[in-house]
């Protein structure tokens, strides 16, 4: 085989594998409490704890603090820092809302408002944020008997489970040419 049908091949190669090989890595986006937003919570900080034990978080997935720019800010902190509310030395801090964070690294983050004794009264913050997860493609289903179509199946577009991401394909794609050039 010449250089060229090599370089096509692993090409080819390597595009189908990185089709098969994508996964969904979807970010969700958490809206931060919900409809009490990112406020001083009427009962206190278990509003917020409430909230987090029913969400799931993983690196990418996006916070959404909804509050009013002046009256309130977003500040990541410390372990140490979260306890006693303390603002000096923030992760970070985002002083104009809707703010939106996103979750970069696994394990435990701590969030405060600095504004006033926001915290202490209870606008305050802690999850815990798991690895990016990736599902595989689904497996194919064993095949069903097909049904001729009817008037209300031929006009809409056929389903599909699994689309590869173009941001997933695209980083494989551009590896496999350069393979191939440097092959």
């Amino acid at each position: 085989m010449s250089g060229l049908k090599i370089n096509l091949l692993v090409i080819m190669a390597l595009m189908l594998a990185s089709v098969q090989f994508q996964g969904t890595a979807a970010q969700t986006t958490h809206v931060v409490g919900n409809a009490l937003g990112w406020n001083i919570p009427p009962n206190g900080p278990s509003a917020y704890t409430t909230w987090a034990s029913t969400q799931t978080f993983r690196v990418g997935d996006v916070l959404l603090f909804n509050f009013i720019t002046g009256f309130h800010n977003v500040a990541e902190v410390s372990q140490a820092a979260y306890g006693p509310c303390t603002a000096a030395n923030p992760i970070s801090i985002v002083t104009t809302g809707p703010a939106r964070v996103t979750l970069n690294a696994p394990g435990t983050h701590y969030y405060i408002c600095t504004v006033g004794t926001h915290c202490q009264i209870g606008q305050k913050l802690t999850i815990n944020v798991s690895a990016m997860s990736v599902t595989p493609p689904p497996t194919p289903a064993s095949a069903a008997p097909v049904s001729p179509p009817t008037d209300s199946t031929i006009l809409q577009p056929p389903s599909s489970s699994f689309a590869p991401s173009f941001t997933a394909v695209v980083p494989f794609s551009f590896l496999a040419i350069a393979l191939a050039f440097f092959y």
